[in-house]
Parts: structure tokens; C-alpha cells; sequence
């Protein structure tokens, strides 16, 4: 690993030589501008806007442009002869708990490496100091030709800087909170924790980034000469969600991800959908007992459906032996059905 920096750690009166590398590395894919006609590369050159000529790097320096337009020039050798403490030492001012340091002010990331045998010693009681303490250490530098603020923490066996912002580089959050009306319910809370609890913890190993390698595809194919397949994209909805059912849905989706049921969210809640599902099992039950109960009347009336047929036909035989005598004697010959006759068809007969 190389180093970008050579110094010191000032540790109140001890030194511990160190070097400075990049803890991180960029792996986003870098594109060049081209011509389209022909293919040819796009390049920028440095342009004296007075008489239109190119000039090199050798004839540029820095300049200050003062509210008025006045440029005034200022070179390497003056920022070099400025007294400046931290040229090559960081000066740790104080320690703090690691909560003190906003997320927000966290810039670059770098190791500290022991410069040398002789501050493998220093180095590790730095560190070890560090760890036992649970603190982190403040401090200032300079790198690149300005002074830098830095946050000192163990990361396993190593002591990483983590460059931070100035205190007045952080915006305030004017106007970036929603209106202070908004009000959360209890039920909501509920399935917010629901849904975060069926996540879990994100792990962070695993996670990548999924839009460069599929610039990496796209470069292969094109480079190959294959066709390059498109996929849809789902355009968000600008629709006003109904929250709750957002909530459920997500629970839902979560579990059956991760291999669990997705049916049970209405366990998750006490509010509209649970009871809910409470009074339609009630509701079946009912239903249940009701169709159970309406069955028993059927079947009694099936049981007197034959009298009521014999007394329908006994009824038209009468009336048709009143028109017709020999049809009387015939019906008077049989007592049989006189005597299936039911009380009730004998009054409506009579009538």
C-alpha cells in the first residue's frame, strides 16, 4: 500500500513517525468524452482567455480573486513559507466518545502505518489506549496545501484518520423537516418496528454495487458486438400511498423473503385489518351454524311433502268425481286414501 504522506503523530510529548495511505479506493467506472463523427478523444487545454494560447502548466500559479475582480496571485513558495504546525505532524488536541463526532462531518478515510521499528512501540500504546478508553482522538493536519481536521479511532490492529469537516462547513437543516403537524400513531410505530424487525441487520459484506456491474455488462456486449438487453424500468407512483396497507404489504414481502409466513400480519397489529380478520372467522362460524340450522327445517318438510301430495291428489279426485259420478264410486271404493287425508285438506275440501 503506498503512501500519499510522511509525519508525525504528536501525542503530547511523544512522536510516533507514521505514514499516511488511503483507506479506500474508488471502483466506479470512468467514461471519456469522444466525437461522435469520428471517434476521436475529447481533450481540455488550458486557454489564456486575454490572448487565446494555449499555456502550459509551468507558466500557471494560484490566484485569489477579491470581491471586486482583483486577481492576485499567490504561489507554491508562498503558501510554503506560511507558519503552518501541522505541515508534517498530527497535532491531537483532546479526546472524545465517538458519539461526539457528527456522522455528518466524516470525509476521507486513511490508515496510520508505524514509520519505522521505533514507533512500533508508540504506535501500540496509542492504540491500545485508544481501544481501552473507547474514546477517539481529535486532531488537526495538513495535506494537500490546507489544514484538515481528523478523527483518530482503532480499526482492529491499526489507528485510521478519518478527515473531518470544519465545524461551520455543515449546512444547518433550514427547512429540510417536515411540517412539525404531522403526527405518527402508535399503530403505525408498531409496524415499523414489525417491518424493521423482519429485515434484520444489513450485512454489509455481502452488499454491492449492482449499477456497475451492469455498466460492465453493457460496456462487454457493445464491445462484443451482442445486442444489449433492456429492462424495464417501474416508474415511481405519484400517488399518496395509504400508509398502513404500504406498511402491511412490506411486513408481508419481508417475511416471505426471508422463508416465512405471510399471512400472519394481522398478528402484527391491533387496529383495522386485525380485527377484521377476527369477524370474518366469527362470521364463518355463524355462517356455519346458521346453514345447519336452515338444513333441519328442510328435511322436516321433506317428511310431510308425500302427505301434503296425497291430499293434493285426493283433493283433485273429488273434485273430478263431482263432475264425473262413476270417478265417485270409484274413489268411495278405496278407504285407504280417505284415511291418509289430513284434518287441514279436508276443511279447504269442504269449502
Amino acid at each position: 500500500m503506498r503512501s500519499i504522506w510522511n509525519g508525525s503523530i504528536s501525542f503530547g510529548l511523544v512522536s510516533i513517525p507514521v505514514k499516511l495511505m488511503n483507506a479506500t479506493e474508488n471502483h466506479a467506472i470512468s467514461f471519456r468524452q469522444i466525437h461522435v463523427e469520428d471517434g476521436g478523444r475529447i481533450r481540455y487545454r488550458k486557454v489564456c482567455e486575454l490572448d487565446e494560447e494555449e499555456v502550459p502548466a509551468s507558466e500557471t500559479v494560484k490566484a485569489y480573486e477579491d470581491a471586486d475582480g482583483t486577481v492576485i496571485p499567490v504561489t507554491d513558495e508562498d503558501l510554503a513559507s506560511l507558519p503552518l504546525p501541522t505541515a508534517k505532524t498530527i497535532e491531537i488536541e483532546g479526546f472524545v466518545p465517538s458519539s461526539a463526532v457528527d456522522p455528518l462531518q466524516l470525509d476521507s478515510a486513511y490508515y496510520l502505518s508505524a514509520n519505522g521499528v521505533p514507533a512500533a512501540k508508540p504506535y501500540a500504546l496509542l492504540r491500545e489506549a485508544l481501544r481501552r478508553s473507547g474514546k477517539v482522538a481529535v486532531a488537526k493536519y495538513a495535506l494537500r496545501g490546507r489544514e484538515r481536521l481528523g478523527m483518530l479511532r482503532v480499526s482492529g490492529d491499526v489507528i485510521a484518520m478519518h478527515g473531518l469537516l470544519w465545524p461551520d462547513e455543515i449546512r444547518a437543516p433550514e427547512g429540510v423537516a417536515p411540517d412539525t403537524g404531522v403526527k405518527v400513531r402508535d399503530a403505525e410505530l408498531d409496524l415499523a418496528d414489525a417491518l424493521m424487525n423482519t429485515l434484520g441487520d444489513a450485512d454489509m459484506d455481502t452488499l454491492h454495487d449492482d449499477y456497475r456491474e451492469a455498466v460492465e455488462e453493457l460496456v462487454a456486449a457493445k464491445a462484443a458486438g451482442e445486442p444489449v438487453a433492456e429492462e424495464e424500468s417501474e416508474e415511481p407512483e405519484g400517488k399518496v400511498i395509504d400508509l398502513m396497507a404500504a406498511l402491511e404489504s412490506s411486513v408481508r414481502a419481508a417475511k416471505e423473503s426471508h422463508g416465512e409466513d405471510g399471512g400472519e400480519v394481522a398478528d402484527v397489529h391491533h387496529i383495522g385489518s386485525g380485527r377484521g380478520g377476527g369477524a370474518k372467522k366469527k362470521t364463518g362460524a355463524s355462517s356455519k351454524g346458521a346453514s345447519s340450522k336452515k338444513a333441519a327445517p328442510r328435511k322436516a318438510a321433506a317428511k310431510k311433502t308425500p302427505a301434503k301430495k296425497t291430499a293434493a291428489k285426493e283433493t283433485a279426485a273429488k273434485k273430478s268425481a263431482a263432475k264425473k259420478p262413476t270417478a265417485k264410486k270409484s274413489a268411495a271404493k278405496k278407504p285407504a286414501a280417505k284415511k291418509t287425508t289430513s284434518p287441514g285438506t279436508r276443511k279447504r275440501t269442504s269449502a
